[in-house]
């Protein structure tokens, strides 16, 4: 197989996990009890999530989402809620757009950018209100 071959096939792998979490998405639904908890919405397309989070010793114990959207952005709150699992604020918080697209294994082009960071967004601003109300 040649290099583009390859190439076509890692990508194709890559489109194929992404339709997975949009047709099967992981931890989908309300999240009774939540501490964080934030919607948003993208009003270039009309895509909505609401992300939701409970601590534990300073971790995200458990994470949701609910929504509704584009492959993308549904997918990208799936991946994302899997990912925030056992981290703290602060990494989330600190979480680049960059590493959102890693986590999707995709490049949305610019047209799709929003879509795909539009739970990383959510997520951080519901972290942001949560860490105000600590203080």
């Amino acid at each position: 197989m040649n290099k583009k071959n390859e190439a076509n096939a890692v990508e194709e792998l890559y489109r194929e996990e992404l339709m997975d979490h949009y047709q099967n998405p992981r931890n989908y639904g309300e999240l009774p009890g939540a501490e964080v908890k934030y919607h948003d919405y993208n009003p270039v397309c009309g895509d909505d999530v609401t992300m939701q989070a409970k601590l534990d010793n300073g971790k995200i114990k458990e994470a949701r989402f609910t929504g509704r959207g584009c492959a993308i952005s549904q997918a990208a709150a799936s991946m994302l809620t899997e990912n925030a699992e056992g981290k703290n604020p602060k990494q989330l918080l600190q979480m680049k757009n960059e590493e959102m697209l890693e986590l999707l294994k995709i490049n949305p082009g610019p047209v799709r950018i929003k879509c795909a960071l539009l739970a990383l967004r959510a997520l951080q601003k519901g972290l942001i209100e949560y860490e105000a109300r600590k203080l």
